[in-house]
């Protein structure tokens, strides 16, 4: 899956009248001027993002009750509501890194039907839309990563990718690109198609209903813990969470220009490399969205379902892997992330069935 790719415009031509004829202006048409400045306008409108005011003032309120939830989960919540809530948290995040992420979206591994089912109803506690939507988005993601057209404003800083991306509606020209990634896969994915089609039935029923009615149905709990902790507090964790998918590289990438420091989540998780190293070969089971490798919670899910056979063929790259395709690259001259692609392949026909029980690491 070819990655940090970007488009580029040809001006040569334009580029080589204007040269050509720099000293005969006379030559030069006199609309030559406002046709260039309504085509820079032009493109200006087709890159221009406008707020989602909806999701502004959603965010907004969403930030303020979820803060609030965290003084009610020590003063007004019961100790089975807080198991409850921090279960529906881990579902939702499972649901868009397992689920969406690494198995929809650059099928690491393939999953049984009752895995499948499993994790879209988890994806559907992430409250991030249905996984078609999300998996069409983090496509573009990816094949314009660090370009203008990348949704999530690679471009810039961890701010606009964690946030004003997500409160923003796309551009013009990044509505054409989206309507552009291929999607046959999933559309053939009836458990995707389903949710797809009945998102809005499902969200309010697993996402709203059920986190609220229960702790009021089953155990007697606070309306305060209902509202504030199970819905609010967990909905506003999920989704920083499962956001960080896309803007995590800003905290752990290798680009000096999004210098690590410029974010405190640096004091919270483990610093590490490893979602840069996605970016390249976004096929590895293994790959950390934040900044693990090898040891997080999604990879030890998916390895517990391949131990029950409910998850197969799961795709990685070992230490072995990458070194014969860095002397590959150099020996050949070829791309160095082709190279290790086609030794990753090569190695993935000799590794046995259970090659995940081992937890190799790259060095």
């Amino acid at each position: 899956m070819s990655t940090c790719e970007t488009a580029t415009s040809s001006t040569e031509n334009s580029e080589k009248f204007s040269n050509s004829n720099s000293s005969s202006s006379a030559d030069v048409p006199k609309d030559a001027t406002p046709s260039e400045g309504s085509r820079t306008e032009s493109s200006s409108r087709d890159n221009k993002r406008e707020a989602s005011w909806p999701s502004v003032l959603f965010y907004i309120h969403l930030n303020i009750l979820g803060v609030y939830g965290i003084f009610v989960l020590f003063s007004h919540t019961s100790a089975i509501t807080f198991l409850f809530t921090s279960f529906l948290t881990l579902c939702g995040i499972l649901g868009a890194t397992a689920g969406a992420h690494r198995l929809w979206a650059h099928k690491t591994y393939q999953a049984s039907t009752f895995l499948r089912f499993s994790l879209m109803l988890c994806q559907t506690l992430a409250g991030q839309g249905s996984i078609y939507d999300w998996v069409r988005m983090h496509r573009l993601h990816h094949e314009k990563f660090r370009t203008p057209d990348d949704p999530y404003y690679s471009d810039k800083d961890f701010l606009h990718a964690q946030v004003f991306a997500n409160i923003r509606k796309l551009s013009p020209r990044q509505e054409k690109l989206l309507e552009q990634i291929d999607m046959r896969d999933l559309e053939s994915d009836k458990i995707v198609m389903f949710q797809k089609r009945f998102y809005w039935l499902l969200y309010p029923i697993l996402f709203v209903l059920l986190p609220i009615n229960a702790p009021l149905e089953y155990w007697g709990d606070t309306v305060q813990a209902a509202i504030f902790v199970a819905f609010s507090l967990r909905y506003l964790l999920v989704l920083n969470v499962a956001w960080l998918i896309n803007s995590a590289h800003f905290i752990w990438g290798l680009d000096k220009n999004h210098k690590q420091s410029d974010s405190n989540m640096v004091f919270v998780v483990t610093k590490s490399y490893w979602p840069q190293y996605h970016y390249l070969l976004p096929f590895d089971y293994q790959s950390g969205e934040f900044g693990n490798y090898g040891s997080g919670c999604t990879t030890a899910f998916i390895r517990v379902f391949a131990a029950m056979g409910m998850a197969t063929k799961l795709q990685t790259m070992t230490t072995e892997a990458v070194k014969k395709g860095l002397t590959m690259a150099v020996d050949s001259g070829r791309p160095i992330v082709d190279c290790l692609k086609q030794a990753g392949a090569e190695d993935m026909c000799n590794l046995q069935r259970e090659h995940y029980l081992k937890n190799e690491r790259l060095h």
